[in-house]
């Protein structure tokens, strides 16, 4: 598979040009009526083209195209894409006024040299955990068909984990990256609350929304994340002290999951980040108030358009007493003050990413605490205390020879992406995690074009 690196390199050498690499891409997308993985939403050739024709004439012309020059991505359905209605996966803004400019974070992506190519699949609002969409469908597992990608940003995972694009955007409030990362074999970041641009992101709940990547690789994550933030990854030589989460994040997960865990931090303290169902809770009321809120106006007057699950949801939100809100707010307060007394002497926790591999699509449940619980809300159950926590978190794939992907998150301090991002360099080099492409499945037309 060509990474996000090798594609930029050879363009900007000039061994291929960045359209080139652009139409082998557009050939192996499927169009988003006949896309087995239900991933794809629209394709965008004429601007795909014309952003690859600037790079090829950037450097036809001796300048610098940037250091995406040439790559190919997506986006999750709730990004602006000027001249395109932002639907966020739903029938009801299918027919919206277009954009009229591009969300910052493709922005930037642009002005560095990446190229759009498609719109990806998503839960209708980002509300779910599993890419179960009315109007488009059921995202497939490129590793199973049979089984779900995860969500809400399940499409955006999907096409990477499938070869067909070297990375894509999705966007997370409680787990809507990491747990289709888990889920697909991925990289997958949710950042510090904040540290990525949401400028023209449709949002769900304000007070989680963060814009997310999907790479196959950490160097991949490195690099998009430095042009997204900004910043940069460089490493400052510091021994990084390295903790497990125990309790609840050991209740419900993989027993293979968790002896990577134990293997990968050996000897290190077992630590409970305490009060974790009422954070989960809290985190619930809030999301579903925010997203509520959002959305009463087209639900009182368009209610029968929403998907019915999305609905229910979104109006239960909506009829939330505004004094329950307040009270998870201020928990949320006082709980910041008490993790960040927690995280003081670590800088990566392990812990696990989902509670399951996949699950069927023919039936979507999986087992919590003993009891089978409907995956489209409780796939999150891991991820959904660190977004509360307002902690950045990489999901990382485990190395599976042989099984279903599933995924571990690094946990850090706030604005300490760069220690997730090595930590899982590191743990590259040293085989405990990395991408595996599924089985089964042809490779695209595009992949092996650039040698490495």
């Amino acid at each position: 598979m060509n990474s996000v690196h090798e594609i930029s390199l050879a363009v900007r050498s000039k061994r291929i040009t960045a359209l080139d690499v652009v139409e082998r891409c557009l050939a192996a997308l499927p169009q988003p009526c006949a896309d087995p993985l239900v991933a794809v939403t629209r394709l965008l050739p004429e601007r795909a083209r014309t952003e690859a024709r600037a790079v090829d004439a950037l450097i036809a012309a001796g300048g610098d195209p940037g250091p995406l020059a040439g790559v190919p991505y997506g986006v999750k359905d709730l990004f602006d894409v000027a001249g395109l209605p932002t639907t966020a996966g739903s029938a009801i803004y299918a027919d919206a006024p277009p954009a009229v400019a591009d969300a910052e974070a493709v922005a930037r992506l642009r002005a560095a040299g990446a190229v759009l190519v498609a719109t990806l699949n998503m839960d209708e609002f980002a509300y779910g955990f599993a890419t179960i969409n009315a109007r488009h469908g059921t995202t497939r597992n490129p590793h199973d068909p049979a089984r779900l990608a995860g969500g809400s940003s399940g499409g955006s995972a999907a096409v990477v984990a499938a070869g067909l694009l070297p990375f894509s955007l999705g966007s997370d409030t409680n787990g809507s990256v990491r747990v289709p990362a888990s889920l697909t074999g991925l990289y997958g970041l949710k950042p510090t609350h904040g540290g990525l641009p949401l400028a023209g992101v449709f949002p769900f709940a304000e007070s989680f929304d963060d814009v997310g990547p999907f790479t196959t690789g950490a160097a991949d994550m490195a690099l998009v994340w430095e042009v997204l933030s900004g910043r940069t990854a460089g490493c400052d030589g510091r021994s990084l002290r390295l903790g497990r989460l125990g309790g609840r994040f050991r209740d419900n997960a993989d027993p293979g999951q968790l002896a990577a865990i134990d293997a990968i931090a050996a000897a290190t303290p077992l630590l409970e980040f305490p009060d974790i169902a009422r954070a989960r809770s809290a985190a619930f009321l809030i999301t579903a108030c925010e997203g509520g809120a959002l959305h009463r106006r087209a639900l009182s007057e368009r209610a029968m358009a929403f998907d019915p699950a999305t609905r229910d949801r979104l109006l239960a939100g909506a009829l939330l007493p505004g004094g329950l809100y307040e009270e998870a707010l201020a928990f949320r307060a006082s709980y910041l003050d008490v993790i960040s007394a927690v995280m003081e002497d670590f800088d990566v926790l392990l812990a696990p990413a989902t509670p399951c591999t996949a699950p069927p699509i023919e039936d979507q449940r999986i087992l919590i605490d003993g009891a089978l619980s409907p995956a489209r809300a409780d796939l999150g159950i891991h991820t959904q205390p660190i977004t509360f926590a307002c902690l950045p978190s990489l999901c990382v794939p485990l190395r599976r020879a042989g099984q279903l992907p599933i995924g571990v998150q690094l946990i850090g301090k706030p604005g300490r992406e760069p220690d997730l991002m090595h930590f899982a360099a590191r743990l590259e080099r040293e085989g405990a995690i990395g991408t595996t492409p599924p089985t089964g499945m042809a490779t695209p037309a595009w992949q092996g074009l650039v040698a490495a």
